[in-house]
């Protein structure tokens, strides 16, 4: 029979299976620890420069310790996730010490008041902790590639408590068009062991079930549509301002150290102007709020400015959980105006915009069904495959590699 003929030599696959078994679980315990703790410590800094409004002045200071700390490791010119992709892309090691110099400068934006994310961070950490440990257990080029990934994984899964998020998202976000599934067994476990993990610590995801169902007609999915072709839209500015301010910025002002340092004073006296921290941090709680139906117009574009600015500086973190935070606002605003329920236009605007941003149209659902449940899947399943099509081939990461045009058929 033809497919008992291509089940030859059962015993590899039996033999694969409990290798990346055994190391994905392996790397899920030590994602779980390292994710969790990292939560912990962001969690610490945050509420410290929440409850010290003053704190947000000593961010230049903060951003040129964070260019000394690149220095004293000789990681200049590191170019954060974007990095962990090329070393993924071409089978070769991460830097150990990016792990600590992440970990560090991550939680100096966040005490300090810088607009980033940590998911870069988690990445990184992830990524680090992979490669050194086929370093330790002397792996192939392949093996590494897969454990990097798993390590990524774990770590995401256990900051995020999103496990099947993460274990797709690694798969698909490093060549737009393809997804690794050698490293599917090895990446799937690292995230649910990690993600289970972080919960007996006590560290859970911030979810917001929606339990109202969106009925299927023609005028509100019509409209359901438009909302995604904005979303996309933003999407594409978006990305375009985050390239661009950091371009603009590496050429007007090559000199690293006063690049960060006027930014961070920047985003000081911006955050005078506005009178309180709402654009600085991460903004998971203002994203939240927005899908809890309450945003300003105005949110989106300040946190669209204040992340700009923050990354073009050089601060570090990650992008992804400001772009929650955009496009949960604007969807927000959007769906007010266009009739619809606004914390769901909010949701969606959510996973739309991280959709367009990472160029994963499958992690984006998996993430709407583990962030807001099932009840309107096949709604953000709509909005997510019209945000992947019109964003076109653009995102945050450029390292990303374009395997399928996405207008080829």
């Amino acid at each position: 029979m033809v497919w008992l003929e291509k089940l030859h030599h059962p015993e590899k696959y039996v033999k694969t299976f409990l290798k990346w078994g055994v190391l994905g679980m392996v790397m899920g315990c030590l994602g779980g620890a390292v994710g969790s703790g990292f939560h912990y410590v962001l969690h610490f800094v945050t509420h410290l420069r929440t409850a010290h409004m003053w704190l947000v002045w000593l961010l230049p200071l903060g951003g040129l310790t964070t260019v000394g700390i690149y220095r004293f490791f000789r990681l200049r010119g590191n170019r954060g996730t974007n990095e962990i992709i090329d070393a993924i892309l071409r089978n070769e090691p991460v830097k150990p010490l990016v792990a600590p110099a992440i970990f560090l400068t991550t939680n100096i934006t966040h005490l300090l008041g810088g607009s980033a994310g940590r998911e870069g961070a988690a990445l990184q950490l992830g990524g680090s902790m992979g490669s050194w440990m086929a370093k330790w257990l002397k792996l192939d080029d392949n093996d590494r590639t897969v454990l990097i990934m798993s390590g990524m994984s774990a770590v995401f899964a256990g900051l995020f408590g999103t496990p099947l998020t993460a274990c797709i998202f690694v798969l698909e976000f490093v060549a737009v068009g393809r997804i690794f599934t050698p490293a599917l067994v090895p990446c799937y476990l690292a995230a649910l062991v990690a993600s289970l993990g972080a919960q007996t610590l006590g560290i859970y995801p911030e979810t917001h079930l929606i339990t109202t169902s969106v009925a299927f007609n023609i005028s509100g999915t019509f409209r359901y549509m438009l909302l995604a072709v904005l979303i996309s839209l933003v999407g594409i500015a978006m990305c375009w301002l985050f390239h661009k301010a950091e371009h603009l910025a590496a050429h007007h002002i090559p000199n690293s150290w006063l690049r960060i340092l006027l930014g961070g004073a920047f985003i000081a006296v911006l955050t005078a102007l506005v009178g309180d921290q709402r654009y600085n941090g991460a903004g998971m709680e203002m994203a939240l709020e927005a899908v809890g139906g309450h945003a300003d117009w105005y949110d989106f574009l300040l946190k669209l400015l204040f992340t700009a600015v923050t990354l073009a500086a050089g601060f570090k973190g990650g992008e992804i959980v400001p772009t929650f935070c955009i496009g949960a606002t604007f969807g927000c605003l959007l769906g007010g105006l266009l009739g619809l329920d606004p914390g769901i236009s909010g949701a969606l605007g959510l996973i739309g915009l991280f959709c367009c941003a990472t160029n994963s149209p499958l992690a984006a659902i998996a993430l709407s069904i583990e962030m807001f449940g099932s009840t309107n899947m096949y709604l953000f399943g709509l909005v997510c495959v019209i945000c992947f099509l019109l964003s076109g081939n653009g995102g945050l990461y450029g390292s990303q590699v374009i395997k399928y045009d996405k207008t080829r058929v």
